[in-house]
């Protein structure tokens, strides 16, 4: 599944003065380092310093996103600032899921532009490229104590998945996002 553009010869999305774009492989470094300065950001004291500072974990995550910049059935997309990348979402058909169902793997943005807007038009831009592609359903799993994150995914209309309980020591909760014409977000 590829970034769908709105318009037939239009190639990017500028929402609320950020750029929106398909990411290349050229990106590969900066969306790897903007990952894990998120991920460090968000899960400092939940789980130990060293895994997040460890240099294995970063290229583990970095070969994560070339794979998933190199599959044609993936998207990533990179919001941009004055140039600069701020922002990266990831979302594909995950194995085995009905053809109208996505899966929001990543969506991360710089923790110095946290409430700027950013993920919101990194949302909006994946929300539009699953329209344009019919999904109906979009799931994704956040950290449990990720409250800010689950926040963000609440005013966006996300819901806790009732087909996909947590455990009773699970890390992460399971949300869902009905997507029909009138729900536009």
């Amino acid at each position: 599944m590829s970034h769908a553009p709105e318009a037939p010869d239009e190639t990017i999305a500028t929402i609320s003065a950020t750029l929106v774009r398909d990411a290349t492989a050229a990106d590969l470094d900066v969306i790897a380092d903007l990952h894990q300065r998120a991920r460090a950001t968000y899960y400092r004291g939940r789980v130990p310093d060293a895994q997040l500072d460890d240099p294995a974990e970063r290229e583990r995550w970095r070969e994560g996103w070339a794979r998933s910049l190199a599959r044609t059935d993936a998207t990533v997309l990179c919001a941009e600032r004055d140039g600069a990348v701020v922002g990266v979402a990831s979302y594909r058909r995950e194995d085995g899921a009905p053809a109208d169902t996505v899966k929001l793997f990543q969506l991360h943005v710089d923790p110095d532009r946290w409430r700027d807007g950013i993920g919101s038009a990194l949302h909006r831009a994946c929300v539009a490229g699953w329209r344009a592609a019919g999904v109906t359903t979009a799931r994704l799993d956040v950290y449990w104590h990720n409250r800010r994150a689950r926040a963000f995914y609440d005013r966006h209309g996300w819901q806790p998945d009732d087909s996909r309980r947590p455990a009773p020591d699970a890390t992460h909760l399971d949300l869902v996002l009905p997507l029909s014409p009138a729900a536009a977000r």
